[in-house]
Parts: C-alpha cells; sequence; structure tokens
C-alpha cells in the first residue's frame, strides 16, 4: 500500500467530509459500471458507507493499494 496516501470523501450519512488513510476503503469490482463501488466506514458517526466507483476512482484506489475483490456475476 503506498505509504500516507488519503482519500477525502462525504459520508452519506452524516454529511460529514472526512479524510481517510487508503487502509479504511475497500474496493469491490463488479461485472459492470453499476455493481462497482467502494465502501469506508465513517469516522464521525459509524455508518459503513457504499458508493459507485467510476474507472477514475477504481484506478486510484488501486494505485493506492487497497484491498481489492472481484464480484461474482449474477446467473439471471
Amino acid at each position: 500500500m503506498t505509504e500516507g496516501t488519503r482519500f477525502k470523501v462525504y459520508c452519506s450519512q452524516c454529511r460529514e467530509k472526512v479524510e481517510l488513510p487508503a487502509g479504511e476503503f475497500r474496493l469491490a469490482l463488479g461485472a459492470s459500471k453499476e455493481r462497482t463501488f467502494y465502501s469506508f466506514t465513517c469516522p464521525a458517526c459509524g455508518a459503513v458507507v457504499r458508493k459507485i466507483a467510476g474507472e477514475k476512482i477504481v484506478a486510484a484506489l488501486t494505485e493506492a493499494g487497497v484491498h481489492t475483490m472481484r464480484l461474482l456475476p449474477v446467473d439471471g
């Protein structure tokens, strides 16, 4: 993980703007853009926040060494 990399994000629950180290994030890569997201726990209110991750966010989080998991496609 890139030492000292931090990201500024907004909590969708309490609306606080927080800055977190890369290690506080999780990244899930889905089969589509709509199923690719990152998540973190807000230090201000404790809510688990999940947000859609576009290509630039995926690239930045991956470069910073954020733990990434691949989601299996949903059979339907």
